[in-house]
């Protein structure tokens, strides 16, 4: 197999995983937050991650292995297969949300108890953290707040360290109850060092 054919496969099933494991945080986050935008986001995704995969399996398939290699490239197709299901049970933790169903008194006794929290702030222009990179930012070490997922415009992003935060984006963060105080102040301008 080609060098760049063996690149493609791996770009797809990393662009796979990491679409599922975002889907899972938004579906999450739109239960806690009760936050039907969010839900939606993860029924258009499980479009997405269901085109991804059929992608990831084409380019498999394609790859002209021969029968001593058929075995590793099964593997791939059931690991392509599971993710495709984590995206699916995803869409149906957001589907609670989409049809207007009241978490369970419980969920909200374990939220409300919780320690940690899941919020969704939108940086202003005069906020410290626009322009800055999620490492430059340092938003865990002053709020105990992990910033999750970051909407800009109709696009949702996995931050990595390098990612620039800007001034309109709205961050999904998860951390510490005492912590989501400072970051809305973060996020508005409010806090200037």
């Amino acid at each position: 197999m080609k060098e760049e054919h063996f690149k493609k496969i791996v770009d797809a099933l990393v662009e796979l995983k990491n679409t599922s494991e975002l889907m899972l945080d938004l579906a999450y986050s739109s239960i806690i937050l009760n936050s039907p935008e969010l839900a939606r986001e993860v029924q258009e995704l499980e479009e997405h991650v269901d085109d991804l995969h059929t992608k990831f399996e084409l380019l498999i398939l394609s790859s002209g292995f021969t029968p001593d290699e058929s075995k590793d490239f099964l593997g791939l197709i059931r690991l392509g297969i599971v993710t495709e299901e984590i995206a699916d049970a995803a869409a149906k933790l957001a589907e609670i949300v989409l049809r207007g169903l009241k978490p369970h008194p419980v969920l909200k006794i374990a939220v409300e108890e919780a320690e940690e929290t899941v919020t969704s702030v939108q940086v202003s222009e005069n906020s410290i953290l626009n322009g800055k990179t999620i490492k430059e930012a340092r938003v865990a070490d002053r709020t105990g707040m992990w910033i999750l997922t970051i909407k800009r415009g109709k696009k949702w992003l996995r931050p990595k360290p390098s990612t620039r935060i800007k001034a309109g984006d709205v961050l999904i963060a998860s951390g510490y109850a005492e912590g989501e105080e400072d970051l809305k102040r973060l996020a508005s301008g409010e806090i200037s060092s």
